[in-house]
């Protein structure tokens, strides 16, 4: 299930808008330091630091950032800087325990009633605390032929309700892919939801198709999307017209968010996000606790800290308002609520 990211002039002429983002997305730490007149030590450090995890980034969430700042809270998801390449003590490769919930290729069951589908590698950004940075993508499948052991797995138990797509970012995926594959999960009489995990939406709104719409408003199963972000700046109008489709259409958005350190880590950027979200008719859902993924510790904000600021919030913030503040645990039945 590749996307198609060919340069020649023909094939882009023939792409849909969200495709072209993505195969004009930047993927050079020096070209992106020197369209945000970064200077030039930061430029030679991102080159070296994305050796190992390569930079990608739209180019329409480039253009929210702010030139020649490298503090810039949207720069920082994206910008390999040196310190990921510490090895640090108690961050690992596979944070939230992927390997041992696999059951089948590209299928983990970790909590009760629920079953997540790895349908691609593939994402239209690369996050710097991204916990699945390291998975094996190449072992899972690439085509709908091979998540058959899959969906027989998951057609085996009954008590599988709901089936959640992620990745990669399944909205890499086509329509028409992400529609036989939907075909396929609703003909499973047991399962009742499909749950979309993405950051589609907020990086290339031009991804939320009619078709797509269209796909999940008919499906027999109950669909839901959660989407990401993690500052109000990337809540933009293109954005907000994206989130409006999918809502017009009847399917129920949510948006979790990692607790980030310099990037919304402070009590007047998560209440903006909040209400940003609230007024988009997008329900605050998680509030992460960053995963402690090898690479991206020093992108991590002490739990207390995280407490503090989700008790601050109550007291400006309306209930519904607030996101359920979680950690992922390793064989835990749920997410672990933090405060």
């Amino acid at each position: 299930m590749a996307i198609v990211t060919s340069s020649s002039d023909s094939v882009r002429a023939a792409l849909p808008r969200w495709q072209d983002a993505v195969r004009t997305a930047i993927r050079d730490a020096a070209e992106l330091c020197d369209r945000l007149h970064l200077p030039v030590a930061l430029r030679e450090a991102a080159v070296e630091a994305g050796r190992s995890f390569r930079l990608f980034v739209p180019q329409a969430f480039v253009a929210k950032m702010r030139l020649g700042d490298p503090a810039d809270p949207l720069l920082r998801q994206v910008l390999p800087l040196p310190d990921e390449l510490a090895d640090v003590a108690g961050y690992t490769r596979d944070p939230v325990g992927d390997r041992q919930a696999s059951t089948a290729p590209g299928l983990l069951q970790k909590y009760s009633g629920r079953a997540l589908l790895v349908t691609t590698g593939a994402c239209a950004v690369h996050c710097r605390y991204c916990f699945r940075r390291h998975f094996p993508y190449s072992e899972a499948p690439h085509s709908l032929a091979q998540w058959q052991p899959a969906l027989d797995q998951i057609a085996s138990d009954p008590t599988v309700h709901e089936v959640i797509l992620s990745g990669g970012d399944p909205l890499m995926l086509t329509d028409a892919q992400l529609a036989q594959l939907a075909e396929q999960i609703a003909a499973i009489p047991s399962v009742r939801r499909l749950r979309i995990h993405t950051r589609l939406p907020v990086m290339i709104p031009e991804r939320v198709t009619p078709d797509l719409v269209r796909m999940l408003r008919d499906s027999r199963l109950t669909p839901l999307v959660v989407v990401h972000a993690n500052h109000p700046r990337e809540l933009d109008r293109d954005v907000a017209d994206a989130i409006a489709a999918l809502i017009q259409g009847g399917i129920p958005v949510l948006n979790q968010s990692v607790l980030l350190r310099g990037i919304n880590d402070d009590l007047a950027t998560l209440v903006e996000l909040s209400e940003r979200l609230i007024d988009l008719r997008v329900m605050p859902y998680y509030l992460h606790q960053m995963d402690r993924v090898a690479g991206a510790a020093h992108m991590t904000v002490p739990e207390s800290t995280g407490r503090e600021l989700v008790a601050q919030m109550r007291r400006h913030l309306p209930g519904f308002a607030v996101p359920l503040y979680v950690r992922e645990e390793p064989s835990a039945p749920h997410k672990l609520p933090l405060g």
